[in-house]
């Protein structure tokens, strides 16, 4: 599902799109916001009403990790990445760990 994809989707299900916009966090931006809700729309066929607390928690390590750099153990990061496949964040943040600086600045 591509960006224009989701827009498509939202445009046709105005119910959904409505309902998952109840999910936005009043800290996060559009751009973090879109990216976070085009990874709970393309999942939320995969989860029923008892586990969309789950689906929200997979959503927002993903968001955490992906704009804030946030890490957590390779299990839950190789999960949320493959539900996240195919989505597209522009400009997203780089970030080093403490050793990759480490590194840099032994090797002066």
């Amino acid at each position: 599902m591509s960006k224009l994809d989701v827009e498509d989707f939202i445009q046709q299900n105005r119910a959904v799109a409505e309902q998952v916009e109840m999910y936005r966090g009043y800290w996060e931006s559009n751009k973090h916001w879109d990216a976070r809700r085009e990874f709970i729309l393309r999942n939320m066929n995969d989860f029923d009403n008892e586990q969309l607390d789950h689906l929200l928690s997979l959503s927002m390590v993903w968001a955490n990790h992906v704009f804030l750099g946030c890490r957590y153990s390779t299990e839950l990061l190789e999960k949320v990445k493959e539900m996240a496949e195919g989505i597209v964040v522009e400009d997203a943040p780089v970030f080093k760990t403490r050793d990759e600086i480490m590194k840099n600045q032994q090797g002066r």
